[in-house]
């Protein structure tokens, strides 16, 4: 493998880095005053969409050209994936037969800093003629896109951090932050758990993060069950076919209640020539560590690795009446992927 190239030291004063400085706080700067400006117009914007989604038939469309075309299919991807319904419509090829995408339960939201992209116009009529509820994000509230808006959302005045005034930076990062805005407030008023929002991210990092306990551990009808008993010779040939490293030892006269666990470690610590005929209650670690099965599968990674004085290498899952219901290693974890 090549080595990676040695960077030089530089004085931290260099301009190179005053330059990114200067730009990153003038974003700064329009962030807070995007953050002050937030009035009625935003909970309208609010209360428009989740009227759409408790309707259960539109979608949110959103729409931009250039670069406000660029944060439109990112917000889009963030609206969609934290559970409101959306898609990106190019607005030049709307006018060329993509309005049909557009339907009467939709709400669309218009990006244009400048609020006159010419593009636009053909959205702007189609939404008025068959009004379609039109939620405006651009920082001049009398364009054509703001005056012709049923809300307006309106970028307050800030400075682009192009040294020029000219290329679209802060303008940008606001209208990109007003969706992030919208997105998080729809999300936390849907009180979506972890677990039903992996439904929209089942893949990738995020998704390994929010398997459940249930999708990575093995089930109640694989695990090496005996009851307390039961004779070490019986338990032992149990431990064998299940092969998961221990034996689970239920209460006698139950079929869930777990009264301790034997583990190698057990069975070395009892290794003497009366071990087959011993009883596994008397080999058992009792109350063995265990989790809740709606837990997710990186809360029993945290537990195994770090709640305890050294690591364990396996939690029983139980339900809510303390019933088992199956158990999670840490090997199973690690080979989903979950770190």
């Amino acid at each position: 493998m090549m080595a990676r190239k040695q960077i030089p030291d530089v004085d931290l004063a260099h301009p190179y880095l005053e330059t990114a400085r200067t730009a990153l706080r003038i974003e700064v700067e329009g962030m807070q005053k995007l953050v002050s400006s937030l009035d009625k117009s935003f909970v309208a914007a609010i209360e428009t969409i989740e009227a759409m989604k408790a309707a259960r038939k539109g979608r949110l469309i959103i729409t931009g050209m250039g670069k406000s075309g660029h944060v439109a299919r990112k917000m889009a991807a963030t609206f969609a994936s934290t559970g409101t319904p959306s898609m990106f419509v190019h607005p030049a090829e709307a006018s060329h037969g993509d309005l049909g995408m557009i339907t009467n339960d939709d709400v669309v939201i218009a990006l244009s800093k400048s609020g006159e992209a010419p593009e636009l116009a053909d959205i702007i009529a189609y939404t008025r003629r068959f009004s379609i509820p039109l939620i405006a994000i651009t920082a001049v509230a009398g364009s054509t896109l703001g005056s012709h808006c049923d809300i307006c959302l309106t970028l307050p005045r800030a400075d682009e951090a192009c040294p020029n005034g000219l290329a679209p930076t802060t303008s940008t990062t606001l209208t990109m932050a007003m969706g992030d805005a919208l997105a998080v407030t729809l999300l936390k008023n849907m009180n979506l758990t972890p677990e039903q929002f992996r439904v929209f991210h089942p893949g990738g990092k995020l998704g390994q993060k929010l398997l459940k306990i249930t999708d990575v551990m093995d089930k109640f009808e694989a695990l090496p069950l005996v009851s307390e008993n039961q004779t070490m010779d019986q338990a032992l040939l149990v431990m064998t076919q299940k092969n998961l490293g221990c034996l689970i030892v239920l209460r006698e006269g139950t079929t869930d209640q777990v009264a301790g666990i034997i583990t190698d470690g057990d069975l070395k610590r009892h290794m003497s020539a009366n071990l087959l005929s011993t009883r596994a209650s008397n080999i058992m670690t009792p109350n063995p560590k265990s989790i809740d099965d709606k837990a997710l599968a990186a809360e029993a990674v945290e537990v195994m690795t770090t709640k305890f004085r050294s690591p364990i290498t396996s939690l029983l899952v139980k339900n809510d009446d303390g019933g088992l219901v199956g158990m999670i290693r840490l090997q199973a974890c690690l080979q989903a992927g979950i770190v």
